[in-house]
């Protein structure tokens, strides 16, 4: 989806006057980013979405696309960039239950005195990133359907095996 097309969808919700006022924009300037842009012409407005794109790329830095998930209530999880190869999601399930596993440790030894210090926040939501990320490289690795070629692989550990 193009990101005039989001800002389409989102103001068929929520009137462009309405959010004109509370940004102290006038609605053209809001209509113009819901349009397509004219390339040919060399005109047309860049709306906030394609700035914002073109900000975190420029800079590399994925704290900017952070800061926003956690202002809009949730967080920002990168894509795996390589998706495991089949007879890695065995692994990849075990090392979920590890990082599941170190996570409670974490939360455990930080609720031992009835309080979180910041530092056990801080070290609580780095596991916490990190379980994300494994189990999202695991479930697209699922997507991808790799669970035939797994079994096979099974199967030949099974019967090499003395």
């Amino acid at each position: 989806m193009q990101s005039y097309e989001l800002l389409r969808e989102v103001f068929d919700r929520t009137p462009p006057k309405q959010v004109a006022a509370a940004l102290g924009l006038s609605p053209s300037m809001l209509y113009k980013w819901a349009e397509p842009p004219d390339h040919a012409a060399g005109s047309g407005t860049v709306n906030p979405l394609d700035r914002m794109e073109a900000l975190v790329k420029s800079t590399g830095d994925e704290r900017l696309v952070q800061w926003i998930c956690q202002h809009a209530g949730g967080f920002f999880i990168r894509n795996p960039r390589n998706t495991p190869h089949p007879h890695f999601l065995m692994p990849a399930t075990n090392q979920i239950v590890q990082e599941f596993a170190e996570l409670l440790h974490v939360i455990s030894a930080a609720t031992e005195d009835e309080k979180i210090t910041p530092a056990e926040a801080r070290e609580i939501r780095a596991r916490w990133e990190e379980l994300k990320s494994v189990t999202e490289g695991f479930v697209a690795a699922c997507e991808e359907g790799n669970f035939g070629a797994i079994r096979q692989v099974h199967k030949k550990a099974q019967t090499t095996t003395p």
